[in-house]
């Protein structure tokens, strides 16, 4: 079972971009936030060493080279 959460006092220039954000997904406000949520939680559970040590097992990389090259490909996507 999950927990309810509430944010107060949100400003309305934000809400109204989570809405269109939810729209462009076909999610609920609820949802989309969800969704954040779980993103960043995820990413944040990256930067942990065992975190790391997964995702490159996931990956299946091999070699540093490889490592360098994601880093930097993801670096510069942002």
């Amino acid at each position: 079972m999950g927990i309810n959460l509430s944010i107060k006092n949100a400003p309305e220039s934000v809400v109204q971009c989570l809405k269109r954000r939810a729209v462009r997904h076909h999610r609920s406000l609820q949802g989309e936030m969800i969704a954040i949520l779980e993103t960043v939680a995820r990413e944040d559970a990256l930067l942990e060493p065992a975190g790391v040590i997964s995702e490159v097992e996931r990956l299946g990389l091999n070699t540093p080279a490889e490592s360098a090259a994601m880093i930097r490909e993801d670096r510069y996507a942002s």
